[in-house]
């Protein structure tokens, strides 16, 4: 029995540069920066006070106010990027069987802003005050249950958690729902809203965020000998995933085929990367040999490169163990140079970076990058947006807890 083809059909973002894909897409490749002073709460006895927040943002402005309050900020961004996704697909949910469409997000973090409030209610106001929605707001599972109840999607509904890889994860489930027949459609990609003042000063505390805070366009530096952490960001990426034949049969615009993906873990550190990258080596490989193609048929990979100095610098070298001499001529490049780093969400946001890619024939640059650290020695398009005519295209993430997913899309041709 030959495996189901996966194509997107729709696909949707927010972040720091607002709360459309157009305005992601515009702001990278105009080399902007969404970085900025921290403005959602005092920071002003923090020692990091710059991050990607989400500038302005009114859920009301999206989401009938009655719903928006039940929702952790966290799940407003998925309802914003998802409805994005939906609308751009041109799917009509309520022609569909129900039981047919899947909901599968992820978070790193999930419903932090809720808890911190609530923890904050019951300490100084009491037990009896913390509201009845504590619960159904900061579960990991709250974007994809409440998704699914927004489209009634009755298949599966999965929250998926594993750190900065939580979107990937996602979008790799995603996959294998559609290949081995449980699904027509999937709602997938991840959210998060994590910066907030225990999130912040905890990452700060690790020594695992830039501390460039009079400079905040130049503090998130992927692969740079400058870089010295990474900037926390919040958004969401979302994408509809749709069989081929499905997706044939009612007209849809394909964007493009998602072919391979695979996972592995360091099993190694909590938080720091295995130094020889094997964990990550592993799962490109095998990424690669799902998709059905050799290494020579990547034409370009979003990194993950977070500005970590051991971060990228692993990424990299698992990059050469992949690719051998063709390395060097592969096109590399991380857009949280521009946007931050978003925890679970970056997955998504950088699978519709690679899908952009694919159709409009040009490579985002990675933001900063004035010069390289030691040991990337990549060609990671620094500073500046390339063209050239994308095939195949690959994105890595990595999470805290030794956790690697790599997911590969081409292009399709009508």
């Amino acid at each position: 029995m030959a495996v189901r083809r996966v194509v997107i059909t729709g696909m949707g973002a927010i972040t720091p540069f607002g709360a459309t894909t157009d305005a992601f897409w515009d702001g990278l490749l105009e080399g902007r920066s969404g970085i900025r002073p921290v403005s959602l709460f005092d920071v002003s006895e923090f020692s990091v006070r710059i991050g990607g927040e989400i500038p302005q943002f009114d859920a009301s402005e999206f989401i009938d106010r009655r719903i928006a309050k039940r929702l952790d900020r966290h799940a407003q961004f998925a309802f914003v990027a998802c409805d994005e996704a939906v609308r751009t697909s041109g799917l009509d949910v309520s022609r569909e069987d129900p039981f047919r469409m899947a909901t599968i997000f992820g978070s790193g973090i999930g419903g932090i802003n809720e808890l911190e409030q609530q923890h904050t209610r019951l300490t100084e106001k009491g037990p009896s005050k913390v509201s009845a929605f504590t619960i159904p707001k900061l579960m990991l599972n709250a974007a994809s249950g409440n998704l699914s109840i927004r489209y009634g999607a009755k298949g599966n509904s999965i929250g998926i958690a594993s750190a900065c890889a939580s979107a990937t994860h996602a979008m790799g489930e995603a996959l294998r729902h559609i290949q081995s027949g449980q699904a027509d459609i999937v709602f997938t990609g991840g959210a998060e809203a994590a910066l907030t003042p225990l999130a912040l000063a905890a990452f700060a505390s690790m020594k695992a965020l830039s501390g460039r805070n009079d400079d905040p366009e130049k503090a998130s530096r992927p692969f740079d000998r400058d870089r010295d952490g990474f900037v926390l960001a919040e958004g969401s990426g979302a994408c509809v995933f749709e069989e081929l034949e499905h997706a044939r049969r009612r007209k849809a615009d394909i964007l493009a085929e998602v072919i391979g993906f695979a996972g592995t873990s360091d099993a190694e550190h909590i938080t720091q990367p295995s130094e020889d990258g094997e964990g990550a080596t592993k799962a490109m490989r095998l990424a690669i040999d799902d998709a059905g193609i050799s290494p020579d048929q990547v034409d370009y990979i979003n990194a993950h490169g977070t500005s970590t100095p051991l971060g990228d610098l692993a990424e990299t070298l698992a990059i050469k163990k992949v690719f051998g001499r063709r390395a060097h001529k592969i096109m590399v490049s991380s857009t949280k140079g521009a946007v931050g780093h978003s925890l679970g969400a970056s997955g998504g946001l950088e699978l519709i970076v690679m899908v952009l890619a694919v159709r409009q024939g040009v490579v985002p640059p990675t933001a900063n990058l004035d010069h390289p650290g030691e040991g990337c020695d990549l060609d990671y398009c620094p500073n500046t947006a390339r063209d050239c005519r994308i095939q195949v295209a690959m994105s890595n993430s990595f999470g805290f807890g030794g956790h690697n997913a790599c997911i590969l899309i081409r292009r399709f041709d009508q």
